[in-house]
């Protein structure tokens, strides 16, 4: 089977992402943080996997993911916090989109509007 028929599993816990909504990978492909020409190569999450990241998804349906210590939120600048996660919710709301959407399948369409200024 090919490699992109098998799906991908998660570095964590080792179950297979299912969905682009759940995808840790997408994620940070859509915001800017994971350039295109290794998105294949790179390995995946689940958002819940990579809670550093998830902790800031603002959105009804999706459970609050709170993380203690150095790396929780609570412990951050307030205004990097509010930055981060305007970003990574639009970014969560955009994965839904796609889900939803009858897309071609062109990942090059994936990203936010400033990503796809700075992946050019």
């Amino acid at each position: 089977m090919a490699k992109c028929d098998e799906g991908y599993r998660c570095e964590v816990c080792g179950r297979d992402v299912t969905s682009i909504i759940d995808s840790d990978l997408y994620l940070r492909f859509v915001i800017g943080e994971l350039d295109p020409e290794i998105l294949h190569t790179s390995p995946e999450r689940h958002l819940r996997c990579n809670p550093v990241l998830s902790q800031f998804i603002r959105c009804d349906g999706f459970e609050r993911v709170v993380v203690e210590g150095d790396f929780g939120a609570g412990t951050l600048d307030p205004e990097f916090v509010d930055q981060r996660t305007d970003l990574v919710t639009r970014g969560y709301l955009r994965l839904q989109e796609i889900a939803a959407s009858e897309h071609d399948g062109d990942v090059t369409s994936y990203p936010l509007p400033e990503a796809i200024d700075r992946y050019r």
